[in-house]
């Protein structure tokens, strides 16, 4: 019998659980780490790279590499690496073809089934991209699931709280969702969930690169991709230190750029002024939409690798007047939440039998007429955010105009007023009798499942007339026989045949070398590498010794182009560290302060 594994695939990372000896536990991948970078590389005799060793070529193939493309599930976007080009689910596919793999050799025994997860406010074409990037794998995905509600079935699991209110701020490389969910006896339940898909811990990446770019007088934009890449890996790092430290230098070494600037904790306060209002709109979105005060929550959860940033944890505790907020491991909860959620669909019988409810994150409803204006339809909501799943809702509409000869539904997904500027997800039509205004009835109900499967039922009583449609699986574009024929593709698929941590270092070395502008060292690292090289086809009993020392190496170099060059933070020496600490957040409590009444000044109350 073949195990469900369950995966939180991530806009910057991906990782795999399973329920095990009744715990869940994460799946390593071929590097012994559980986490497993989602961006996939073609080389050119087309062998697909993905996690740690495409990561790599991002800065020396960035033609050829792809990353953030969790972003753009469901849309119509397409990146062209190489030769081919690839649909946001088709590079996912790619990288949960990898999970599973590693699944399988960790547990020995096949995998055909995933439950993965998806940011709350997915809307459904994301959804289904999704499973249709699971399929595309060789996964079924009967299931997926909120992220936020994997965090909080994670978190109770191993607290086993019997009563409890969580808020989780799940705040990852490329998505912000935060949930309030209720735990009680046996069920956890979500009460209300708001968020941001185009909002994470890369445009703080960004952010800080177009800054050092600005800095330096240098056009950001019409950089070579090539720079363009180091200088945004160059600002993760110098992101990453930022969580340490309340000073870092972020140093940029390559053959265009030999230079440094010094960037503080508080500079990431003032040049992401408009990130950090993004993430507080959907904070207070959340508790407006539960009707609940935030004194009523017992413990803040924060998940997603963004959390880890302390800017980010001061303004969320400025927002909500706290401290103790919990920050245990907010790389995995995700991941292991979905490990819980597939030992329930295994039935294991040493799981807890819980029950986890969901809510739909979005409203759904038909258009209808706007006597205002005929072109711009208004949106009739049946069912509203935020309703607990499974929900089932009718409503009752009548035909506007005097001898209308026809009734068409056109059914939506969204929150804005104006019907068509919301996703359109299907239709139904009527002929009707031409009689007056208002006395043709059409009964709608919209039917909604935990699996995201919306079931449309119409009819007109006085026709006696009925019709259905089942929206689910919209392919955009894509058959079922194109996903079969996907499938057939990815089984094709070269994959490196090497040991792929030897792909990796190899990989890593060529980035340095392309980094280095020293003649000398570049000679070196290009003599190691043909050194390696050698070792993995002549002799490989000693090649375990050679990989070790060559990832030494390589890391000393890495610190070195990524050294401090004559810049030394005294306040981070001696006892002095404490003192700057406090100092720097009472002028950033002072700035989202600052903030606060400057939008009050404004009349901006729309989240209140």
């Amino acid at each position: 019998m073949s195990r469900i594994i369950g995966i939180d695939l991530g806009t910057t990372n991906s990782l795999a659980a399973v329920w095990q000896d009744g715990e869940s536990k994460l799946i390593p991948n071929a590097f012994g780490e559980y986490l497993t970078p989602s961006v996939v590389s073609i080389g050119e005799d087309g062998t697909v790279y993905v996690g740690k060793t495409a990561k790599e070529r991002l800065a020396s193939y960035p033609d050829r590499t792809a990353s953030v493309f969790k972003r753009f599930m469901g849309t119509s976007r397409k990146y062209t690496l190489g030769e081919k080009s690839y649909r946001p689910e088709e590079l996912s596919a790619f990288v949960l073809k990898k999970l599973k793999e590693d699944a399988e050799r960790y547990l020995e025994e096949p995998v055909e089934e995933a439950i993965i997860s998806v940011p709350a406010y997915f809307n459904d074409m994301a959804r289904n991209a999704t499973k249709r990037a699971g399929m595309i794998a060789g996964l079924k995905v009967e299931r997926i699931i909120n992220e936020p509600s994997a965090a909080a079935l994670a978190c109770q699991n191993l607290n086993q709280e019997e009563d409890a209110m969580l808020l989780v701020f799940d705040f990852g490389g490329g998505t912000l969702d935060v949930s309030l969910v209720e735990c009680f006896d046996n069920i956890i339940e979500i009460k209300a969930v708001s968020g941001d898909n185009q909002l994470g811990g890369q445009d703080f990446d960004d952010m800080i690169a177009g800054h050092f770019a600005k800095s330096l007088n240098l056009n950001y934009a019409e950089m070579k991709p090539e720079t363009k890449a180091i200088i945004r890996k160059s600002a993760e790092l110098c992101k990453r230190e930022l969580t340490e430290k309340t000073a870092a230098n972020m140093v940029v070494n390559c053959q265009e750029i030999n230079n440094e600037i010094k960037i503080t904790r508080k500079d990431v306060v003032k040049l992401c002024a408009p990130l950090f209002e993004r993430i507080g709109k959907p904070v207070s979105r959340v508790f407006v939409d539960a009707q609940i005060a935030s004194d009523q929550v017992g413990q803040v959860v924060l998940v997603g690798g963004s959390c880890k940033m302390p800017v980010v944890q001061q303004y969320l505790s400025y927002l909500l007047k706290r401290e103790d907020i919990v920050t245990k491991e907010p790389d995995y909860m995700i991941a292991l939440g979905c490990g819980v959620c597939a030992g329930i669909k295994e039935r294991d019988k040493d799981i807890k039998d819980l029950l986890l409810t969901d809510i739909c994150p979005f409203s759904l409803g038909v258009d209808v007429i706007n006597e205002q204006d005929i072109y711009k339809p208004l949106m009739s909501f049946i069912i509203e955010r935020n309703s607990p799943l499974p929900v089932s809702k009718e409503n009752m509409y009548v035909n506007a105009l005097d001898k209308q000869s026809r009734i068409r539904l056109k059914i939506y997904q969204g929150e804005a007023m104006y019907a068509t500027e919301n996703l359109f997800l299907g239709e139904i039509s009527f002929d009707i009798p031409m009689m007056a205004a208002g006395q043709v009835q059409c009964f709608v109900r919209f039917t909604y499942d935990i699996n995201g499967v919306l079931e449309v039922e119409a009819k007109i009583p006085l026709t006696k007339e009925e019709k259905k449609l089942v929206i689910v699986n919209k392919d955009l574009d894509m058959t079922q026989e194109e996903i079969e024929e996907k499938l057939k593709e990815f089984e094709k698929v070269k994959r490196p045949f090497a040991d792929e941590r030897n792909t990796y270092i190899l990989e890593w070395g060529q980035r340095l070398f392309m980094q280095c502008s020293q003649e000398e060292m570049r000679n070196e690292i290009l003599r190691r590498i043909q050194y390696f090289q050698h070792t993995i086809s002549f002799d490989e009993y000693h090649l375990p010794k050679a990989r070790k020392y060559l990832t030494v190496y390589f890391a000393y170099i890495e610190g070195l182009l990524n050294s401090y060059v004559g810049f030394a933070d005294d306040a981070l020496k001696d006892g002095a560290w404490y003192q700057e600490e406090d100092e720097e957040e009472r002028e950033m409590e002072t700035l989202f302060r600052e903030w606060e009444e400057e939008k009050e000044d404004s009349g901006d109350n729309d989240e209140r």
